[in-house]
C-alpha cells in the first residue's frame, strides 16, 4: 500500500509527465518551407512566436462560434524564409494540399494561425498550424477560394515556379 507522501509523488511525477510530454509535443510542431531551388527553412512553434504576430476575431464555416486567432502573416514567414516564384502549394498532415498565387497573399492575411482563443491547437483541433482570414471582415473573404486556402493542420508550404 503507498503512503500518502508515496502516493503525492506519484501524482507529481503523473503531472510532470504530462506537462513534459505536451511541451516536448509543442516543440516538434513544425512547419517547413521549401523553395523553388529545395533549399529548406524549418520553423518551430517557438520560432513562429518570435515573429510579428497578428490576432483578430472572426467566425468561420468550421466552427460554431467567433474564435480569436493569432499568429503569423504568410507573408512574413515566406519572407523570412527567402521564398520566389509564382504559387504556394500549401500541404497539411495528411497531405492534403492546395495551391495559392504568391502575388495573392496579402501583407496581412491570411495569418498562419497558432492559436485559437489564445491556446495552442491539437491536431485534433485543426493544428498545429491553420491558414485563416477574417472572414467576417470582406466578402472578398467568403469565397469557396479562401475557404479551399484556409488549410488546417498545416505543415509544408512548398513554393512553385
Amino acid at each position: 500500500m503507498l503512503g500518502r507522501t508515496s502516493m503525492f509523488g506519484a501524482a507529481m511525477a503523473v503531472a510532470l509527465l504530462a506537462q513534459s510530454s505536451t511541451a516536448m509535443a509543442q516543440d516538434a510542431w513544425v512547419l517547413t518551407v521549401t523553395g523553388t531551388n529545395g533549399a529548406e527553412t524549418s520553423f518551430a512553434l517557438s520560432d513562429l512566436d518570435a515573429m510579428e504576430q497578428a490576432e483578430f476575431t472572426t467566425s468561420t464555416i468550421w466552427t460554431d462560434e467567433d474564435v480569436a486567432f493569432s499568429g503569423v502573416p504568410l507573408r512574413a514567414i515566406l519572407s523570412a524564409a527567402e521564398i520566389e516564384g509564382t504559387s504556394l502549394s500549401m500541404i497539411a498532415l495528411n497531405d492534403y494540399a492546395v495551391e495559392m498565387p504568391l502575388d495573392e497573399i496579402g501583407e496581412e492575411f491570411p495569418i498562419v494561425a497558432t492559436r485559437m482563443d489564445g491556446e495552442t491547437m491539437s491536431v485534433r483541433d485543426k493544428g498545429p498550424f491553420w491558414v485563416v482570414y477574417p472572414y467576417d471582415a470582406d466578402p472578398e473573404f467568403q469565397t469557396e477560394t479562401i475557404y479551399a486556402r484556409s488549410i488546417w493542420q498545416l505543415n509544408r508550404l512548398s513554393a512553385v515556379d
